[in-house]
């Protein structure tokens, strides 16, 4: 008879295991740490500083003038700053939006897939 109760808990168990497959277990993908997942899998960042790629800006975190002001002064001395937007020009998607391609190939050379949008 324990055998019957198991199938009728069944469908429970498998709405369970549905459940958890669709929602995910609550890891997100992050800036330090690119997810080995393929590239068809959505992510969800955080915008952590200690990583690899700024998702919030869409640069190498180790560039990004707009998270580390310490930045600005050399890029300022390159002559490379666009005043209009207070970023990089080089960085500077705003005004020119092939600019982006340069860090997109960065990300993708390094991890195998596309980066994640910038979200600002």
């Amino acid at each position: 008879m324990n055998w019957m109760m198991s199938l009728k808990r069944l469908p429970l168990a498998l709405a369970a295991v549905l459940a958890v497959g669709v929602t995910g277990c609550g890891n997100t993908e992050t800036a330090s740490e690119p997810a080995e997942s393929s590239a068809a899998a959505t992510t969800q960042v955080d915008h952590s500083h200690g990583g690899y790629w700024c998702v919030e800006h869409g640069v190498p975190e180790g560039e990004c003038a707009r998270c580390d002001k310490s930045l600005v002064a050399k890029f300022k001395e390159d002559g490379d700053w666009c005043d209009e937007h207070d970023r990089p020009e080089s960085q500077c998607f705003i005004c020119s939006p092939k600019r982006a391609d340069k860090f997109i190939a960065q990300y993708e050379a390094k991890t195998g897939r596309k980066p994640p949008e910038p979200t600002e």
